[in-house]
């Protein structure tokens, strides 16, 4: 990693040495004779890196240090100081400082504080690309479609996301009642916190109290050691419980306390420990007869059902189909890059009419599949697995529109899939499909097609 450095010190032999050994480690090195000129030079152009000795004419090392936490506040700092004057020095890391060099001065040590420095930066950015990409991963973006029901969703994920509302989300398994949570956790203020998803069917009943609300040691065979609950590592962020019916009905009246109280209390103590956790919770189930049939606490389900947003399944939704195709699409030929310009329009019509009881993830992997199988630019019915063909009734597909609507059906499709590939820029997508900006326009207009941008 190499960075740019400005070397600062009133004795000549320091600055050049000190120079000469860092530009030898690959670094851009400039030098000051004072605080005063280093300033200068930093308000020019940012260093990365700042090395300064503290008594200095002109301007101090403290005041250098002050100066430049206003104008380039991301810029480290090292001050050089005497073993004399450590105490100066640990007042500068009170200031802001990020290091401090005691003369006489060793300059492997000096390599080894850089490279410290520098790693530390490459990590904060990594990271802050890292939470960049995920924030993108759960935007409304990735919540896939127009019609009707889905535009009621958006609207309720926006509103309740400034909130700290309890929320209950509810639809068949595979409709992507997860990626609902994520998008309301991503969109609030608890962003930069934990946000972690629970499959309560999947925790073993005796040890479900202690997974959520942690433990102490001794508390029953087996715990060698005191354990965190999850409502405690994720004190500050959400956690999604899925399929929340499945928690043992013993156990639910502790939930119900732990949300309404914000407070858990581990197994193997009497002591409650405070937590501040936003629940959103799932089910593939109707709470409301779970309820009647005395499954499911009649208090619990009110107190999750603060907000209540229902998938709908994708046979409610179809026209929600091609663009959720074309998601998947662009998302696996990128992954396995493959030149795939789209798909024929038998396998659009074959998605429209078959009957997806695996709801939105089942088509996801039918997508990813047909992807891994083509071979051509155009996914075809052979690509696609023999039950879906089978379960699909093809006489229907070839019969319930005329030539015009197929037509106009499959140059709507077309049309949109070329226009985000291409980011909705206009004119290159009408060069693509070899007509004019003003009858692309038209096609537009006519077809529905949203401009975008």
């Amino acid at each position: 990693m190499t960075a740019r450095i400005l070397v600062v010190d009133d004795e000549e032999i320091i600055r050049d040495s000190m120079s000469y050994i860092l530009e030898k480690e690959g670094h851009d090195v400039e030098i000051a004779q004072n605080g005063l000129e280093a300033l200068k030079k930093a308000e020019k152009k940012p260093f990365d890196i700042v090395i300064t000795d503290l008594e200095m004419p002109e301007l101090k090392g403290i005041e250098l240090l002050e100066k430049l936490q206003q104008i380039t506040p991301e810029t480290f700092v090292l001050i050089i100081t005497a073993y004399a004057s450590i105490e100066t020095a640990i007042s500068a890391l009170r200031k802001g400082a990020s290091d401090y060099i005691i003369k006489p001065l060793e300059f492997d040590d000096i390599i080894f504080r850089i490279n410290r420095l520098l790693q530390h930066r490459k990590l904060e950015r990594e990271n802050k690309l890292l939470r960049q990409e995920l924030h993108h991963t759960y935007d409304f973006e990735q919540i896939i479609g127009k019609s009707p029901a889905m535009a009621r969703i958006y609207n309720t994920i926006k509103k309740v996301a400034q909130t700290d509302g309890t929320v209950l989300i509810t639809g068949k398994s595979g409709t992507g009642k997860e990626l609902i949570a994520r998008a309301i956790h991503y969109n609030s203020k608890r962003k930069d916190n934990y946000f972690m998803a629970i499959n309560t069917g999947a925790i073993v009943e005796n040890l479900f109290e202690s997974e959520l609300f942690g433990h102490k040691r001794g508390s029953f065979t087996g715990a060698t050691n005191d354990k965190e609950g999850i409502f405690k590592t994720a004190s500050g962020g959400s956690i999604y419980l899925d399929e929340i019916s499945e928690i043992p009905f013993h156990l639910q009246v502790k939930l119900l306390r732990a949300i309404e109280q914000r407070e858990v209390i581990p197994v193997g103590t009497n002591f409650p420990i405070k937590v501040d956790i936003r629940i959103i919770a799932s089910t593939n189930r109707d709470l409301k007869k779970e309820v009647e049939k005395g499954k499911f606490r009649e208090d619990l389900y009110y107190r999750l059902n603060v907000v209540e947003i229902h998938l709908p399944p994708l046979a409610d939704r179809k026209e929600d189909i091609p663009l959720l195709t074309q998601h998947f699409l662009e998302k696996y030929r990128l992954e396995m890059n493959k030149n795939i310009k789209g798909l024929d329009n038998q396998v659009i019509q074959t998605l429209l009419h078959y009957n997806w009881k695996g709801e939105v993830r089942e088509l996801e992997n039918i997508i990813e599949r047909a992807v891994i199988f083509c071979e051509g630019d155009y996914i075809t019915l052979q690509d696609l697995p023999d039950f879906i063909r089978a379960g699909t009734d093809t006489q229907n597909v070839q019969d319930t529109k005329t030539l015009k609507d197929a037509v106009k059906e499959f140059e709507k499709i077309y049309i949109r899939q070329e226009l985000e590939r291409l980011k909705f820029m206009k004119e290159e997508a009408a060069r693509t499909l070899g007509i004019s900006v003003s009858s692309l326009y038209r096609k537009m207009e006519e077809l529905g097609i949203d401009s975008q941008k």
